[in-house]
């Protein structure tokens, strides 16, 4: 399998592995992932080998010598779940007696197996896109169905027993966490507005902000304005599989459209997901038996202003984050345990 993509791509990826494995229990499956992603397949049961393509240092050097290497691996199948020429480059010179990828990917003209790629029929700023509403595991799972079936399976993760005992000792009384970065600021919740919405907790609930060292700042800050002493800023001090271990105990997570949402779905953790410039209709919504959407109650004209994120919001006002209330996220924690609210 090849997902070289970001972190919560390969987290939805993990459907095709147990998919796999519950068809095919022998069958040794190797996963290539970008540097940087392998710890989220650390002690993974169904993966025999994870492969790791540094693509920010000598990316085409490293690309070649990594296409040399799984053809002498003489792969049954690869099955590319990317749509992005280097990956087909891959996936076209692997030597495998079988190649199947989305018809999107450059080179899926040699491919094997080439699979429709459709979020949705189009996608228009302040329209609701139109089309099947599928999820990103059933659109992954059209790649393996022909020799599985078509119902896809539920992305997991496996954190290990020193995960688990990592995260032990912030167990000890209730808590929610947060997880306000985002590689994009439009799927980024305002800062001082998580700030707003974790003083207007009533319930004695402890806030645990996660993230990546680089988000340390970010959780400083919301500290800063909160100004209330239930939280602990945890950025940066957990490994992927830490934090998704954290978040199973969690009364809530709360998270943006990015990366811990997937983590929440791959632990089956209660979640709520706030979706600011982007909408839970393109495929990547929460997968937990207990989902919540957070978003704007009055349409916007410019909302949905594109299938990613960006760097600015393209009208200036930011009104699809702004205009979102404390109320809409209390709600949340109110339904998943009446008696914390």
């Amino acid at each position: 399998m090849i997902q070289t993509a970001f972190i919560g791509d390969v987290v939805l990826a993990t459907a095709l592995l147990e998919k796999l494995h519950a068809c095919y229990p022998d069958a040794q499956i190797d996963f290539l992932v970008r540097k940087g992603n392998e710890a989220l397949l650390a002690g993974h049961p169904f993966v025999h080998e994870t492969l790791v393509w540094d693509k920010k240092q000598n990316k085409l050097r490293n690309l070649w010598r990594m296409t040399r290497r799984i053809r002498l691996e003489k792969y049954d199948k690869v099955i590319n779940v990317q749509r992005f020429a280097a990956t087909g480059i891959l996936t076209a010179f692997s030597g495998a007696k079988e190649t199947i990828g989305f018809d999107k990917n450059p080179l899926s003209r040699f491919f094997t197996r080439r699979i429709p790629h459709v979020i949705s029929a189009r996608v228009e700023p302040g329209k609701i896109p139109t089309g099947p509403a599928v999820h990103e595991v059933g659109r992954n799972q059209a790649l393996i169905a022909t020799f599985t079936d078509k119902e896809p399976a539920q992305p997991r993760l496996y954190p290990t027993a020193a995960d688990v005992h990592k995260v032990a000792s912030y167990k000890d009384r209730p808590y929610i966490t947060i997880s306000p970065a985002s590689v994009w600021f439009t799927k980024q919740f305002p800062a001082n507005q998580w700030a707003s919405f974790i003083r207007a907790l009533s319930a004695p609930l402890t806030v645990y902000l996660l993230g990546a060292s680089g988000d340390r700042k970010l959780g400083d800050s919301i500290m800063t304005m909160a100004a209330t002493n239930n939280i602990v800023n945890l950025a940066g001090e957990l490994s992927f599989l830490q934090s998704a271990a954290l978040m199973k105990g969690a009364v809530m997570n709360y998270v943006n459209d990015s990366a811990p949402m997937h983590f929440a779905s791959a632990l089956n953790a209660p979640v709520t997901a706030v979706y600011c410039s982007t909408i839970p209709g393109f495929g990547f919504g929460p997968l937990s038996d207990h989902s919540h959407v957070v978003e704007i109650e009055a349409p916007l004209s410019c909302r949905p202003c594109g299938l990613h994120g960006y760097k600015a919001c393209p009208q200036g006002h930011f009104n699809c984050a702004r205009k979102i209330q404390d109320s809409q996220l209390l709600a949340t924690l109110a339904n998943q345990n009446p008696a914390t609210s």
